[in-house]
Formats: structure tokens, sequence, C-alpha cells
């Protein structure tokens, strides 16, 4: 069994990750780090823990522990580890934006690899420190790379994707409390989201002339998800595409190209990524479809961290979605 310890238990992408890796076969809790919550059990912030665990949330941390992951807010990171040290041989999965950027990827002596294991598995395997994509960067990603790779990518591309309120973190703001966001519908930061960056660099990696991504966010009146269409000049058949994506996702465990049409209700609760092919005259229409808490950070780190420590790639992540 491998020691676990969780910084910033107490937001919502620390509560999926408890409650991932209390089924994990192969890790144990050691810790669960929070300041504001210290000495209180879990469940006083995550009720859905209620007789799950007894654990409490400590400000001691063991830095002797195999693996950490950091679930603090954007830029926190860095600051933690410049103020908190852990052991040689510990492994540190970083749930925040601080270094998905190439530009980034280096602090302190440590190399983080970008971790979308359709894109980076080899190179997670064997990697000590991960950066977990971003939600919005895993449901686009997923949904473009295939076309990169084939060099499809030359005409800009449009894309929409529409979020729930957990993607605004615990804190209530203006634009998350109840009687704002039901029955209202609404875009943020339109064509220069922070997630275009991780996106372009992936891209890039494949094909070297990428049109222009232009990205609308919008703001939805649900809790949990991420549904994005994205659309692009494309000189091929639908059949073409088709088998582009089935041969790129060929050995992904949680990527699936479905046949009909796809909705939300059926990835919400899993670490899933489901597609779907559409062409209509010249455009190619792709519509991707994650739980922005699962597959969009803590399903997709605890898969990162079964990569790393060679552990079966579905340990704890055989989470079947509620339809009805």
């Amino acid at each position: 069994m491998i020691k676990v310890g969780i910084i910033g238990g107490s937001g919502y992408t620390g509560g999926e990750l408890i409650r991932i890796l209390l089924n994990h076969s192969k890790a144990a809790i050691d810790f669960v780090y929070s300041t504001t919550r210290a000495g209180k059990s879990l469940h006083t912030a995550h009720p859905d823990l209620l007789g799950e665990t007894m654990m409490l949330f400590t400000e001691e941390i063991n830095a002797g522990v195999d693996v950490v992951f950091l679930c603090l807010g954007h830029g926190n990171s860095t600051q933690f580890l410049q103020d908190h040290s852990f052991s040689d041989h510990t492994k540190i999965i970083d749930l925040s934006n601080d270094f998905r950027l190439a530009e980034d990827a280096f602090f302190d002596e440590k190399e983080f690899i970008y971790g979308l294991p359709e894109l980076n598995k080899t190179a997670i395997k064997k990697a000590k420190y991960v950066a977990n994509p971003g939600c919005f960067a895993t449901a686009i990603q997923l949904a473009l790379l295939p076309l990169a790779k084939a060099g499809y990518l030359e005409n800009e591309v449009h894309i929409n994707a529409v979020t729930g309120s957990t993607g605004a973190g615990v804190r209530p703001a203006e634009t998350t409390h109840f009687s704002w966001r039901n029955n209202n519908l609404s875009w943020y930061k339109p064509f220069h989201h922070q997630h275009l960056g991780e996106i372009n660099e992936s891209l890039h990696s494949f094909q070297q002339k990428v049109g222009e991504l232009y990205f609308l966010p919008v703001r939805g009146n649900f809790a949990r998800g991420i549904f994005a269409t994205a659309y692009t000049d494309f000189d091929g058949n639908e059949e073409t595409a088709i088998a582009l994506y089935k041969d790129f996702y060929s050995n992904s465990l949680f990527t699936h190209l479905s046949e009909s049409s796809i909705h939300l209700k059926q990835v919400v609760n899993t670490n899933q990524c489901h597609l779907h092919i559409h062409k209509h005259q010249n455009k190619l229409l792709i519509t991707s479809v994650i739980d922005n808490l699962l597959k969009g950070a803590s399903g997709q780190a605890v898969q990162n961290m079964n990569l790393m420590f060679g552990f079966n790639e579905k340990e704890a992540l055989q989470l079947k979605a509620g339809v009805f």
C-alpha cells in the first residue's frame, strides 16, 4: 500500500479525491491537510463521507508519503512547495495550473510532466511530478488531438463549452450561487480563457501550424460536467474522421467514440470522456463530454497516480454514471 497525502482537502477536487481513494486497493490516505478545518471530521466539508471514514482534517504534514496531491487554488501550489518540502521519493500531482505550460514545468529542480494520459502516457509512467490538465483543456484536447496528429487543424476552430457550477470552486461567488445560476446561462472569458495555453501546446506537439482557436466558455445551470462542441473545415468524409479517432484512442481506457449523439448524463460521476463525430457540408463537428471534477480533475489525477506507480490504470475509477 502506498501512503497518500492530500493538500487542500476541503474543496470539491479534494473531496472527490478522498471519495475515490477510500476505495483504492493499493493506496491509503495518510493525511488530508486543511488550514481552515483542522481537527474537524472530513464529513463536515464532505457530507457524502459520513459513515465512510473517521479521519480528521489536519495541519500536520507527513513529508514521507509516497504521493501528494495538491488541490490548491491556481497560483498557490508554487507558494506551498516553496514553504514545505517532501522526501526525495515523494511523487507530486498538482491539480492547479501552476506547472502545466512548458515555461512553468521546471520548478525548484522538479520537472512536471503534463498529465493527459491520452497524450503523454509513456512519460507519465516515468514521471515523479505531474501537472494535471484543466477541465476545459481535457475535454477540448480529447476532441481535437486526433485531427492535429493527422494534420487537419490548419483552419480556425470554433469551440463552445458549457460547464457546471462546481468548476468555479467551492467558495460562493456572484455567478455561482443558486438564485443567480438557476434557470440562467452566460458566457465568460470569451476567446482568452486560461486553458487555451495548454491546449495549444498539446496540439502543436503534433501539428506545427494550427489554426486559431475561438473558444467561448459558458456557465451552465447545473452542478457537474462539461459539454463541449468544436467544429472546423474538414475535406475528408465522416468515415475518414471516425477512423482517425478510433485509431488514436484504440488504447485509451477512458476515452470512447460513440456512434450515436451523446449527452452529459452518460459521463457525470465517471472518469470517462465520450466523443461523437458529425460531418455537415465541409464542417466537422466534434462533441466531447466529461465530468469536470473527475476526468477533468480528481479522477484523472488518480489515473495519473495509477500510471506512475504501475497500478491497473482503472483502479478505483470503474465508476458508472446514473443516466436516469
